[in-house]
């Protein structure tokens, strides 16, 4: 439980990370208010949470100036994965630099501290391993990747030019591979299609001949970088690497999580993605010296975790709904949410509407507030 009680928004806090940190604060004891305009974050993510006092949804799309009063502001949304930033990647590039002027603004307004989640992906396709935060890393402005790897950049910039300039209370983390559940299964990352094509007995699909290594992090372990990111001292500014420093093979995931399963998928090969890094695995000796931070959940338990999720995630898509319609209701009582009823009464939380996806937006019945979206950019 927190010893000051704040009021924190959370942007992109109905997306995988977001949910996730939604629930901590919450856990923590604060105020939070949940911004998204539900291009990729999933109303499913925070239905537990709907009906606690403490937690506010609002869409909202921050290439709009806000005008709320909080006192710290995770800056989380924008599209993480490959599939969702390149369907519209000149959005992506507005989400990254717009977004963040107008947050920044925000800050600067309301004197809030403001935490930016940028990306392993400003190293681009890394020379140095493992990257250190001083890397300045090999990326090209011109591929299909860069409206994403390069918007992340210009964020970082602008956050900084706002805490020398305007002196605002700025955090900048750099995410590596993270994983875990409310990951989606269609979002195009490995661990969500290995995962999703075993449980559905596909083959799975290597891009290249899977030597390229990635690192990855369970979200808990992730989230809590981030809250200890936040409640450090204004002088740790970063960027801050924030990952898992244990690096594996793209092949042998795939054989990890074939036989975690005991799936009978083979494997398929197919054409390296333009852009497409070949390591990647973060240096996190910043974050265990000044944050005394370094992740706890071995890859072989949180993938057993993801799974879990996985499972019933998929098995709900053909049907049978109800088992997730009792774990909101259990996931909602430890949180404090007040529910009508239990599941199996005639007031069971509707499934089919807390379980719509961004797909859905229109037809789920989620209280939400709509922002401000008038005035200029920015301050």
């Amino acid at each position: 439980m927190a010893s000051v009680r704040k009021r924190v928004l959370v942007t992109g806090g109905a997306g995988f990370l977001g949910s996730h940190l939604c629930e901590r604060l919450l856990r923590d004891g604060h105020d939070v208010l949940c911004v998204d305009n539900f291009f990729t974050g999933r109303k499913s993510n925070i239905a537990h949470l709907l009906g606690h006092s403490r937690f506010e949804v609002m869409r909202h799309d921050i290439t709009f100036p806000l005008y709320v009063e909080v006192d710290d502001i995770y800056n989380l949304a924008c599209p993480a994965s490959p599939v969702h930033y390149q369907f519209d990647p000149v959005q992506t590039t507005k989400v990254s630099v717009i977004g963040a002027i107008n947050m920044l603004g925000l800050a600067k307004r309301v004197g809030a501290r403001i935490l930016q989640a940028s990306t392993s992906e400003v190293y681009g396709d890394p020379t140095v391993h493992p990257q250190r935060e001083d890397y300045r890393g090999n990326v090209s402005p011109l591929g299909p990747r860069a409206c994403y790897d390069e918007g992340k950049r210009c964020a970082e910039t602008l956050f900084f030019d706002y805490a020398r300039q305007h002196k605002v209370r700025i955090r900048v983390v750099r995410i590596f591979n993270t994983y875990g559940p409310r990951l989606h299964p269609s979002d195009g990352r490995v661990v969500s299609n290995f995962i999703a094509q075993a449980i559905r007995g596909e083959d799975l699909t290597i891009y290249g001949d899977g030597s390229q290594t990635r690192a990855f992090c369970y979200v808990d372990d992730l989230i809590e970088g981030f809250v200890s990111m936040m409640e450090a001292d204004d002088s740790v500014t970063g960027p801050v690497n924030l990952g898992n420093p244990h690096e594996i093979p793209v092949l042998t995931l795939a054989e990890r999580i074939i036989a975690l399963i005991g799936s009978s998928s083979g494997i398929v090969r197919r054409p390296l993605p333009q852009d497409d890094p070949l390591q990647r695995c973060p240096d996190i000796t910043l974050a265990q010296n000044l944050l005394n931070w370094s992740p706890r959940v071995s890859l072989d338990e949180g993938l057993r975790r993801t799974v879990a999720y996985f499972q019933e995630e998929l098995t709900e898509k053909n049907g049978a709904q109800g088992e997730r319609a009792k774990r909101i209701y259990e996931a909602a009582l430890a949180l404090g949410t007040p529910i009508v009823a239990p599941p199996g009464t005639a007031h069971q939380l509707n499934a089919d509407l807390l379980l719509g996806g961004a797909a859905e937006t229109s037809r789920v019945n989620i209280p939400l507030r709509n922002g401000n979206g008038a005035g200029k950019v920015g301050v």
